[in-house]
């Protein structure tokens, strides 16, 4: 890429984050109220909706990249399925936001948004592993991403709940995915990396480090949807064995505190889909780490990813399979501090 390409999408991004500041602006002054409550980590009312302004940025630069940048675009079927089912998992968690829907009817939203991708023929179809070369998935591959992008949706919602911290997350992998979507010559995951991050960029400066406005469902949904999508792209990555764990490397620190809050209410014989501080990162909150620091200790396991990403993209094909376990250290630490600040904090139950 030359300096002047670069320059160009660099003030093309710029573009989208000013329009996405103009609309979390707006939203702002809309007053959609977040009220606190028992499970909250604020403590007065703040507008929320303030990811309509990401959602907007994203759909119009993706517009721009489908009716005028033709070597940024996938498949005509694959890029409609992406501009539906943003455009349906957008509406539904804006309206979510307003009128506070169940539980059962955001995951029908999900599903139908992650099936309207697959039937577009965007799902993982196959896998390049090591020492085996491309192995068929078939309809498993149909189902596994399903479940990836419905998970991936849901854990993204779930980690909103301090400033900033979804929304840095979603930032710094983005930034990470755009490097390397183009280190593999692949301009729509760089592209749509990008645009992501445009959005983004305009909408932290309003809710970290404090927060005149929340992202709502309409910016977590969003991102972690977009996220899961991007993931599914990257996964199809030909010159590249396993390169479907590289978004699951970037949202390594979002997944684990996921995933083991899951294990261990279920375990416990809680109902996983109830509303609870029980996070790892809300524990730590509540034991009194400061709300930033848990933010940043977040933004910087995503980083960490992130340069695990890109060398695992630099690795032999032989490496490849032990660099995600690289990760677990980190979060197996950062349960461990949570953990004894939570006893000392005399925390008791999650």
């Amino acid at each position: 890429m030359t300096f002047e390409a670069f320059l160009r999408h660099m003030l093309f991004c710029l573009g989208l984050a000013c329009v996405s500041a103009l609309v979390v602006r707006a939203a702002i002054d809309a007053r959609v109220m977040d009220r606190p409550n028992a499970r909250s980590a604020h403590t007065r009312p703040t507008p929320k909706g303030g990811g309509i302004g990401i959602v907007t940025a994203f759909m119009l630069g993706i517009a721009m990249l489908y009716g005028f940048a033709e070597f940024s675009r996938i498949a005509e079927p694959y890029f409609r399925g992406v501009i539906l089912s943003a455009l349906v998992i957008a509406v539904v968690s804006f309206l979510d936001d307003l009128r506070d829907w169940p539980f059962s009817v955001k995951l029908a939203a999900q599903v139908g948004a992650a099936l309207a991708a697959i039937a577009s023929g965007l799902y993982v179809q196959d896998v390049r592993l090591p020492f085996w070369g491309v192995v068929q998935l078939g309809w498993v591959g149909a189902v596994a991403t399903l479940v990836w992008i419905v998970f991936v949706t849901n854990a993204m919602n779930f980690i909103d709940g301090l400033n900033g911290l979804a929304a840095g997350v979603t930032l710094v992998s983005c930034l990470f995915l755009a490097v390397i979507g183009q280190s593999q010559g692949d301009s729509f995951v760089y592209f749509a990396s990008l645009v992501l991050a445009a959005g983004l960029v305009g909408f932290l400066p309003f809710n970290f480090p404090r927060a005149r406005i929340f992202m709502g469902d309409v910016g977590s949904q969003f991102c972690g949807f977009m996220l899961a999508m991007l993931g599914v792209a990257a996964a199809r990555f030909g010159r590249m064995d396993m390169s479907l764990l590289l978004v699951p490397m970037l949202l390594n620190g979002v997944l684990f505190d996921v995933s083991f809050t899951l294990v261990r209410r279920f375990i416990a014989g809680e109902r996983i889909t109830q509303a609870h501080r029980g996070h790892l990162y809300q524990v730590a909150h509540r034991a009194g780490v400061d709300a930033r620091v848990v933010t940043l200790v977040q933004c910087g396991f995503a980083a960490l990813g992130g340069l695990v990403s890109m060398l695992f993209v630099a690795s032999p094909a032989v490496l490849k399979p032990a660099l995600p376990l690289l990760l677990l250290l980190p979060q197996m630490l950062w349960l461990g501090f949570v953990v004894l600040r939570a006893r000392t904090a005399e925390i008791g139950r999650w």
